[in-house]
């Protein structure tokens, strides 16, 4: 099957590597204006430092985009079938596995140690009650926030109702109450605007009085935010089973 697969697409293996992490896309996604993919948290880490430009060509990357990237489904489809090499023992294994196969490949380990790019997540896992005996992705999940113990660098955020810039979500909601207590106009939220979930073009009409009702607290503390919103949905889904 994962043959016949590979022989009725046109990509090549070579397709399906990050052009930033140079490992096999983990939750893929792609740019709307070049069509360029990336493994989500390569270009949500790239947007950080460029802002405005794909990470490989220099193309033009929406506000929209650099929030909340496309996921490369049709991608994600084809990597459950086709096949692959192991860059060490050179094992046939299917794209979406071949991350959790570096895990446990000895050869893989000993050429090139325990990557921090090689997460045990992969991409859009079978969905709950699978018999193949592969790991849940609660499971997958655990394992992945054990990997990436080190918290990712603190968001900032620029205030939308002065020049004032590059402040935590605690200064920015100091910032807010100290100097805009009386400023009621139509802005954008950049601290929703940052979320996986934020819409770029929903206009809060009191910010400061937003600020103190949805954002006393840090989303990621409570969310793992490397994680899209599918695959939080399954997670939940299988941690209700356990309850």
């Amino acid at each position: 099957m994962a043959e016949n697969e590979s022989a009725s697409t046109p990509y090549t293996e070579d397709d399906f590597y990050c052009p930033i992490c140079q490992e096999v896309f983990k939750t893929p996604v792609r740019v709307t204006a070049c069509q360029h993919v990336f493994c989500r948290k390569c270009f949500l880490t790239a947007m950080k430092e460029s802002r405005h430009h794909c990470p490989l060509c220099r193309g033009s990357v929406t506000r929209r985009e650099r929030a909340c990237p496309e996921r490369a489904l049709d991608l994600e489809t084809i990597m459950r079938s086709f096949p692959g090499n192991c860059r060490s023992c050179s094992e046939r294994i299917e794209l979406y596995r071949m991350r959790q196969h570096y895990k446990t490949c000895e050869k893989y380990q000993d050429e090139f140690g325990t990557s921090s790019t090689v997460a045990s997540f992969q991409v859009s896992p079978e969905p709950v009650g699978n018999s193949n005996g592969e790991a849940s992705t609660s499971e997958n999940a655990e394992a992945y926030q054990e990997e990436n113990v080190s918290p990712p660098d603190q968001p900032t955020f620029d205030c939308p109702l002065c020049e004032e810039v590059n402040m935590t979500r605690q200064s920015l909601l100091d910032h807010c109450n100290s100097r805009h207590r009386a400023h009621i106009v139509p802005v954008l939220c950049p601290i929703c605007l940052s979320l996986p979930w934020g819409n770029p073009t929903q206009l809060t009409r009191n910010f400061v009085s937003h600020l103190n009702q949805r954002h006393q607290f840090d989303y990621g503390d409570f969310v793992n935010l490397q994680l899209d919103e599918e695959t939080q949905f399954q997670i939940a889904i299988e941690e209700s089973f356990n309850v």
